[in-house]
């Protein structure tokens, strides 16, 4: 009787342990959130808004110039979760989708452009755009030839 007393004892610290220890990873692995991309229209032409408010990135609008709109309504996107990779997005698709530690890194193809998400940076076209002084404003993306 007393043995099965310990090995009980032992199961339920065992249980506590894994539950603290998934917990703890878990909320680590989401405490910044996922980024939000916005699939809108911008003076007939389409655009994105890209959000992630952990790291201060504020309505950051890329707008597409000349491409044909896939929409007319706004449909954001939240990406907060693994899934199979390419996948189809209004106006292009998901190439890349890193969620394992959010925001995690985003990759795009839209009208033609490649759009990374990037913690410290974005890249457009393989060409770094920092963060800092995109908030609230808008980049524009002319169609490609």
């Amino acid at each position: 009787m007393r043995i099965a007393k310990q090995l009980g004892l032992l199961f339920l610290a065992t249980l506590l342990l894994y539950t603290a220890a998934f917990w703890l990873i878990e909320h680590r692995r989401i405490k910044n959130g996922p980024w939000q991309v916005t699939f809108t229209t911008e003076t007939n032409a389409p655009a994105i808004v890209i959000s992630q408010s952990t790291l201060g990135i504020r309505n950051v609008k890329l707008v597409f110039p000349g491409a044909p709109s896939p929409t007319n309504a706004a449909v954001t996107i939240t990406f907060d979760a693994a899934r199979p990779v390419p996948f189809d997005l209004p106006g292009g698709r998901c190439v890349f989708l890193d969620a394992i530690s959010l925001p995690g890194t985003l990759t795009l193809e839209l009208h033609g452009h490649q759009i990374q998400l990037l913690p410290r940076t974005l890249t457009l076209d393989h060409k770094e755009v920092p963060w800092a002084g995109l908030n609230e404003t808008g980049v524009d993306l002319p169609a490609k030839p």
